[in-house]
């Protein structure tokens, strides 16, 4: 694992440490690569405040720090700055308009939400309901169909816990586009380690078998999480067991 582009700060009201100290952590891992993808800022038009990401008054110091560290460690790491982003078609317009006015390196799709996080359903909230399902799998492939994310993270964050024909079904739709249109999908190391339900056996044996490439993303919400590499080597034997091909994502 030479890169990592699942990197949060403490501007998401819950991550915490400074981003010096996420570059420092990274380099004592032996990254090459470091990514800055916090949870993205949204212009809700109804006057919601979230608490778990960044606001957009808070932009221009994500970036300047960012910038500031990409030369001061030029010589250590490579230093990219991006977000981790859902894909909210009501408030897409305007979120597209935000980014335009930033020197967004890249963005990762993060699907927490089937729509604009104030009135909408979190999708890693355990369901029987194959409506959730299907709606996650299809705002995924609309929002990848944009072009403008590198890859999806925590692919297996939908948390269905109906019939496994019904979670094939469908899981197997998402991997086949993925695979048709070269795009990695992500084994989220958080997710091992916190024990959540992701990374989910099911979700990498469909992967496996449809023949999908995977980055490793270490979603580190502290500095100290860039250097849990013992989970790292837990997620290689992942890939290892399903015949997964780990990739390093490329800016393009």
């Amino acid at each position: 694992m030479l890169s990592n582009f699942h990197t949060h700060t403490y501007r998401c009201q819950h991550a915490t440490g400074e981003d010096k100290d996420y570059i420092e952590a990274a380099i004592q891992a032996g990254f090459q690569t470091l990514g800055f993808s916090d949870h993205c800022p949204w212009s809700f038009t109804d006057g919601y405040v979230s608490r778990i990401r960044m606001t957009p008054s808070e932009m221009d110091d994500y970036f300047s720090s960012i910038e500031r560290l990409r030369k001061e460690y030029a010589k250590d790491i490579t230093i990219y700055a991006g977000f981790e982003a859902e894909y909210t078609p009501a408030l897409d317009e305007a979120q597209q308009k935000l980014f335009e006015e930033y020197p967004v390196d890249y963005l990762i799709l993060g699907q927490h939400f089937l729509g604009p996080e104030s009135d909408s359903l979190f999708v890693g909230a355990p369901t029987t309901d194959e409506t959730v399902l299907k709606q996650y799998v299809d705002l995924v492939i609309e929002g990848m169909e944009s072009g403008r994310y590198l890859y999806l993270a925590h692919p297996d964050v939908a948390n269905y816990i109906g019939p496994d024909s019904v979670y094939e079904k469908h899981m197997s739709r998402l991997c086949q586009y993925f695979k048709e249109k070269n795009i990695p999908l992500e084994i989220n190391i958080l997710g091992l380690w916190d024990k959540r339900h992701y990374p989910c056996d099911k979700f990498l044996k469909i992967a496996g078998k449809t023949g999908n490439t995977v980055v490793l993303g270490m979603d580190a919400h502290a500095p100290e999480q860039l250097l849990r590499l013992d989970s790292v080597k837990q997620a290689e034997r992942l890939c290892e067991k399903y015949n997964l091909k780990i990739t390093e994502p490329v800016i393009p």
